[in-house]
């Protein structure tokens, strides 16, 4: 193993110094497959969005695909399973073929960050392949797809959480931290602002009866996390000011949000539920937040992967 490392050290400096074509057709850098992972998830993202909402067009030719019954199963949500199922049938493999990897230059690195041209004909192969399965396997799966969901959001918060904490960390080293200050109260307080807008408008939007109990629970509940969050964060033995519970409070403003706007339709507490089977300015802004939540996420969890480790700090 180490007798060509050196070798591969200087191939990969030139494959990385050269254009994002060459990378791409011969390289394996781990930086630019961030970027081509990310590109493809969020391909996957549009085309479920696709099937979802503007699917209709494509009725026709999803008659044709015999476990679709007149296309109706491969559309709506059905249609997003499928997407969803291919989508993980290739990370997965992804992760099975890469795991435990320890060395940068190995094989199992250079799939991974590499291979591009096998992984264009398998991952729309994969993607393909679940409007090919009976709907009782497609239900199976969004069955089990509740406790992954569930799995994601948490490795997203841990991942999100480190973000902060980096960025807060980031602003406060800084040699001119005073000048860096009135940015990081301004940024604090548009982002304060639009937690308390938010509260705001999903009382008026999703309680519009006293009997919404559940609403009015998760409403005031993230209502309390963020004083919560703002008032530990000011501690004297913690003391790290205003941004990290800001942010912090923005993005579970942002999960209540969605939570209690994914009440089916007909439900008295949800006066949107209507208007929010079509796509509208509040489906664009989720998808966008959503987006940028994973891109944080993403990156922040692949340049440091400690954030996941379990450390005891005195306080």
């Amino acid at each position: 193993m180490e007798t060509g490392t050196s070798t591969d050290n200087n191939g990969y400096e030139v494959i990385k110094n050269g254009s994002w074509f060459i990378q791409f057709r011969n390289g394996y850098n781990p930086w630019m497959a961030r970027y081509v992972y990310g590109l493809m998830f969020l391909l996957v993202n549009l085309l479920a969005w696709a099937v979802r909402d503007y699917g209709r067009g494509a009725l026709t030719e999803m008659k044709k695909i015999k476990n679709c019954k007149d296309g109706l199963n491969c559309l709506g949500t059905e249609g997003v399973l499928r997407v969803s199922l291919g989508c993980f049938l290739f990370y997965f493999i992804m992760f099975l073929t890469t795991v435990a990897t320890s060395k940068t230059h190995s094989s199992r690195d250079k799939w991974h960050s590499g291979w591009w041209f096998a992984k264009l004909l398998m991952w729309p192969g994969l993607i393909i392949f679940p409007f090919l399965l009976p709907s009782s396997i497609i239900d199976l799966y969004g069955e089990i797809a509740h406790f992954g969901a569930g799995v994601f959001l948490l490795i997203q918060l841990i991942s999100i959480i480190s973000f902060i904490t980096w960025l807060n960390e980031f602003f406060q080293s800084q040699k001119d931290a005073e000048r860096c200050h009135v940015h990081v109260m301004l940024l604090a307080t548009i982002a304060y602002t639009l937690c308390i807008l938010g509260v705001i408008l999903m009382y008026i939007w999703y309680v519009p009866d006293p009997s919404c109990l559940l609403n009015i629970f998760f409403i005031t509940w993230t209502l309390f996390l963020i004083q919560l969050m703002t008032s530990i964060s000011r501690h004297p033995k913690i003391n790290a000011g205003f941004l990290t519970p800001s942010l912090m409070g923005l993005y579970v403003v942002f999960i209540c949000w969605c939570a209690i706007r994914s009440e089916p339709v007909g439900e008295i507490c949800n006066r949107n539920a209507e208007s929010s089977s079509r796509t509208d300015w509040l489906t664009i802004i989720s998808f966008v937040v959503a987006l940028l939540a994973m891109v944080i996420a993403t990156f922040s969890t692949g340049v440091d992967s400690q954030c996941f480790h379990v450390c005891c700090y005195p306080i």
